[in-house]
């Protein structure tokens, strides 16, 4: 147990964001579990038996594997977080911690980190379901736990913002339905993106979640199709930001202080 204030704070805020997840796993958990399996027999199976090899090795069901697990831990990692911290306005938790000695940072990684931890348990499951269709190479590790832990990290932020800004649950569902969503599937999830014509494939590269998608490849299969290193800076750049943008709105009290 930690014995700093801050530290005492932060594994408070964070533990209460784990037992909630495992609380209501059938909420948190399965839904990931049922729709990735879904994904794996109808397009990695019967879709992929058709298309083959997308790449010199790789079969398609190989190479959806990635994209899968990108979107599950973005979505989860987005959800978490939007639906706990506003849920936490709602209830008037938040003003209680705003008006403690707790810093801001406290706050935001408290919660950020039960968002992140969310993603990872659901790219873990994930992961373990796609080892029932396919078998994986792990040929990069450590940039296939950077790249896991930078996506969890931008997307828990980028919740944590439309949190801040909604003003009932509505507002909660319309980010990843009209922003999330299309932006993943079309972020090379179920396809190379130099298989495109222009002016697609140069839009594409308009898209961060494609170079989210493409780095996590790259450390479980080895190929991309952008640089890795821009895949870094894209996801470092995002991930400052959206912090700086998190911590002005806790500091500010925007959306927060009734």
């Amino acid at each position: 147990m930690p014995s700093s204030p801050n530290l005492v704070a932060l594994y408070t805020i964070t533990r209460r964001e784990v037992i909630r997840i495992l609380r209501i796993w059938s909420q948190t958990l399965l839904p990931s579990a049922i729709t990735m399996t879904l994904y794996f027999v109808i397009f990695g199976r019967m879709v992929g038996s058709r298309i083959g090899e997308i790449a010199p090795g790789i079969q398609y069901i190989d190479y959806i594997v990635p994209g899968l697990i990108m979107m599950a831990v973005i979505t989860n990692s987005y959800g978490n977080i939007s639906s706990s911290f506003f849920g936490a306005k709602f209830g008037r938790h938040v003003e209680e911690m705003l008006a403690s000695p707790m810093p801001s940072w406290v706050i935001l990684a408290g919660y950020v980190a039960g968002a992140m931890l969310r993603g990872l348990i659901v790219a873990a499951i994930v992961l373990a379901i796609s080892l029932f269709f396919t078998h994986i190479h792990l040929y990069h590790p450590w940039i296939t736990l950077l790249t896991v832990l930078l996506t969890s990290l931008v997307f828990s932020l980028a919740g944590f913002v439309n949190a801040v800004y909604a003003k009932k649950f509505d507002d909660i569902a319309l980010v990843p339905t009209f922003v999330l969503t299309p932006l993943t599937y079309l972020g090379g999830v179920f396809y190379s993106v130099s298989a495109l014509g222009s002016p697609w494939k140069e839009v594409s590269y308009a898209n961060p979640i494609l170079y989210m998608v493409n780095a996590f490849r790259y450390g479980l299969l080895g190929i991309s199709d952008v640089p890795l290193g821009v895949a870094f800076v894209v996801m470092s750049g995002f991930a400052v930001v959206l912090t700086v943008v998190g911590m002005a709105l806790l500091n500010r009290g925007i959306g927060l202080r009734s």
